[in-house]
This record gives C-alpha cells, structure tokens and sequence, in this order.
C-alpha cells in the first residue's frame, strides 16, 4: 500500500512539526511543512499531494488561494484552525473538514483517513470545535 502524500500548511513551528511527525507515526509521507501562502503555492506548481492539512490565518495573510489551488488540483484538504467554522465562509471552503485547534490524534487521524480513500461515503461535512 502506497504512502498518502500531504503537505501542511502551518505557520506556527512547533505546531507545524507536531503535525509533521503525527503524520508520519501515522503512516503518512509528508511532501512539507510550509509557513506561507507563497511557499505552498510555489511547492504547488510542479508536485501535487494526495491530501493537505491548512491553517487559515498564515504568515502572508490566508490560505484561501492554497485551498482554491487544491480544489482546482482535485486534491481533498482539511482545515486545522484555531478560527471557528461559519457559514459565511468562503466557497473554498465550504463542504470541508473544519478541525478548530486544538483536536485530538484520534480525530486528525479518523479526517484525513476518510480524505485519503475518497472511495468511503462521505458523511455530512465535520466541525469539531474545541470547547474549554
């Protein structure tokens, strides 16, 4: 069984190389850690990941283009935000998996499971928002 390829796009250190290694306990080969929009877009033009782990507020502003890159791509991505999901959010992404910082292991794992083998129903679009 082949390795799902993901990139995160994080800009907090530590909590971008937490996800790093959780990734790749869990079996999965991460393409890289990017801390800005632009880092991630230029990674983009020429490889193409199996999944991608984005946060929304970044370095240079949002992921917004990332997401609409992954989307025309076809690759399928999770949010992993310490902002809340709304239902005024932008079209990209809308129907995503929204994980609001922080989330357990478990959770993590069972989204980008279910991202890496499309051929699983979906289920309705998951919001897991930490409460205190």
């Amino acid at each position: 069984m082949t390795q799902a390829r993901c990139i995160i796009v994080e800009d907090q250190a530590l909590i971008g190389m937490s996800l790093e290694a959780f990734l790749e306990d869990a079996g999965y080969a991460v393409a890289g850690v990017f801390m800005s929009k632009a880092e991630a877009l230029r990674w983009l033009e020429g490889d193409v990941p199996d999944i991608a782990v984005l946060d929304i507020m970044i370095r240079d502003g949002t992921s917004l283009e990332v997401a609409r890159t992954l989307r025309t791509l076809g690759v399928p991505f999770a949010v992993y935000s310490g902002l809340p999901s709304s239902a005024d959010c932008p079209a990209e992404f809308k129907g995503v998996p929204w994980l609001e910082k922080p989330v357990s292991r478990e959770t993590l794992a069972e989204v980008l499971g279910r991202l890496a083998a499309p051929e699983k129903p979906a289920a309705e679009p998951i919001v897991v928002a930490h409460r205190p």
